[in-house]
């Protein structure tokens, strides 16, 4: 892999892991549609600690203030007695339905991650689950009155996202949305709630980078991809804080409906 593919992929996976337009299916479909190599194992590990990174630096001070919370809670036995701790607990609730699935489906998910087609379709779902959340927003919950039942459905709903296409934080904060929050609240918790999911699968594969080894041969391209990844998946995150403050999902929408249609023409059409 070249060093310009290293910086490509970097870009691609820091801003589509945040963005609610689905890192996997671009993964998938660009490098297809452009005659790019499909990224090997190596960059895809580097590149979710990259945005593994982005997203423990940029909400350093709520990992920090949820963390010390929960272990006060454990401490005093009172786990769920301040609003921080409570929201740890709720991260780890919903943690577990996307533990369950991958393990339930492992075989079905394998047989279709690579395939264009399904992640075209699958990005017109992330299009579906972007208005159906904005139609059905309210606004009246907030992260002070989350209860274990909205921990839950959001959970589920970042389950959806082993599917090539759906995007994870697209689905979690289409959940959020269902469940009374804001927009700005909703991104929040999902990055939040994206920790645990991001550094599970970051530790998967880089474990079976290094049982694979060959890794000091590509040194430098893994560095850049890991940089590049970073710092646009920080300037993402910022972004869509700042754009869901005044606007709505609805750009997002859009483009999976465009690119998603696109693609499955294209690959239905031209190349099965």
């Amino acid at each position: 892999m070249s060093i310009l593919e290293a910086i490509f992929l970097g870009i691609l996976q820091g801003a589509t892991e945040f963005l609610p337009i689905s890192s996997s299916g671009h993964l998938v479909l660009l490098p297809a549609l452009l005659g790019l190599n499909e990224p090997g194992l190596q960059v895809i590990a580097i590149a979710h600690l990259g945005t593994l990174l982005a997203v423990l630096v940029y909400f350093f001070t709520d990992v920090w203030g949820i963390a010390t919370a929960v272990l006060r809670g454990l401490r005093d036995r009172d786990p769920f007695a301040e609003t921080e701790s409570r929201l740890g607990w709720f991260i780890v609730l919903g943690s577990v339905p996307v533990v369950i699935f991958a393990l339930a489906f492992q075989d079905f998910l394998e047989s279709i991650f690579s395939s264009p087609l399904a992640a075209a379709s699958f990005l017109l779902v992330t299009a579906g689950l972007l208005l159906f959340g904005e139609y059905k927003r309210s606004g009246l919950n907030n992260l002070e009155k989350m209860s274990w039942l909205d921990g839950l459905i959001v959970g589920l709903f970042q389950a959806l996202a082993l599917f090539p296409g759906i995007s994870r934080s697209g689905s979690t904060i289409a959940g959020g949305l269902l469940r009374g929050f804001n927009r700005e609240v909703a991104a929040r918790y999902s990055f939040l709630l994206g920790i645990p999911a991001i550094l599970g699968a970051g530790l998967l594969e880089v474990a079976k980078l290094l049982a694979e080894g060959d890794v000091a041969s590509q040194a430098l391209v893994l560095s850049i991809t890991f940089i590049t990844a970073a710092i646009t998946g920080y300037a993402c995150i910022h972004f869509l804080l700042s754009w869901l403050k005044q606007r709505s999902l609805l750009p997002f929408a859009l483009y999976c409906m465009v690119f998603g249609s696109f693609s499955l023409v294209y690959f239905g059409l031209f190349v099965s």
